[in-house]
This record gives structure tokens, sequence and C-alpha cells, in this order.
């Protein structure tokens, strides 16, 4: 059992040895080009930079989508030339066993937001595998905000509960 162990951990430590590093600029220039294909309105290069299976949390707390749901949900925006313009204020991009995250701070129609999320290659880019995006509110507006939705966010927890 022992030389199992020894063996699985001097593949896992080789594997993580050879790998290659990741070029952090190349990950920042993907980002930028799917916020840029976003306020550009440009369906395809927006979603060529997402993962097959890439996944995207919007602001609102139904907003769960799968890339297909996404694709759906968005195309319509796209079409009309009025999709969304995010431009990072600032931006963290971290690394680990070949997988890229990174959280950043992005002016938009809303304001300030707060995006995070996770890259990795696939088809030799560094494609967005998981995006959360969330509305920045300053603490001393939180309570102002959580009265405002209280009624909303007791009716959605009573309907996730049933589920």
């Amino acid at each position: 059992m022992k030389q199992l162990v020894l063996f699985i951990l001097v593949i896992f430590l080789s594997s993580c040895a050879t790998q290659k590093a990741i070029s952090i600029p190349e990950v920042e220039q993907s980002i930028d080009a799917w916020h840029q294909a976003a306020s550009q309105a440009h369906f395809e290069n927006y979603f060529d930079l997402m993962t097959e299976d890439a996944i995207f949390i919007g602001t609102d707390a139904t907003e769960n989508w799968q890339v297909t749901e996404f694709k759906a949900y968005s195309k319509p925006y796209f079409d009309q030339g009025k999709a969304w313009s995010f431009t990072s204020l600032e931006r963290h991009v971290y690394s680990l066993y070949g997988v890229a995250y990174f959280d950043e701070l992005l002016d938009t129609q809303m304001g300030i937001c707060r995006g995070s999320g996770v890259m990795k290659m696939q088809d030799g880019k560094w494609k967005i595998a998981h995006y959360v995006l969330s509305i920045a509110v300053p603490n001393d507006r939180v309570s102002a905000l959580t009265e405002m939705k209280k009624e909303w966010d007791k009716n959605y927890i009573k309907q996730l509960q049933e589920h």
C-alpha cells in the first residue's frame, strides 16, 4: 500500500513539475478580448472565449447559466448591437495546476461591479470556464439594499426551499 501511495505521489508531483507555466499576460489579454467582444456585440467572438461547458453567474439570484442557456439569453442583446460594456479597473490573476483564476473590479452600466472567474486552456486559447458577476455595494449602503430586496428574497428563498 505504501508503494502505491508513493507511486501516485511521484506521478502527481512530476505532472505538476512538468506543467507549462501560465502566461499571466495571455490570460489577461483573453479576459480583455472577452469584455471587448461583448462591448462590440460580437456574439461569436464572445462565446468563442468561453469553454464548451462554461457557467456564467449573473447579478440576479436566478442567473446561474450553463453556456447554452447563456447564449440563448444573450443572443437578442448581441443581435441588437446592445450587449454590455465592462472595463476592468483593477484585476488580480493567479494560477494553480494549469488553471488560471482571477478577480476584477469593473466599470459597467450598473456602476462598479466585481467579476471573478476561472479560466482554462482549450483549443489553444485561455477561455472562461466559470464567471461570477456581482454588483459592488458599499458597506454603509447594505442595510438599505437589504431592506429594498427583503420581500423578493423571502419569496425566492421559499421557492427554493420547496424544490
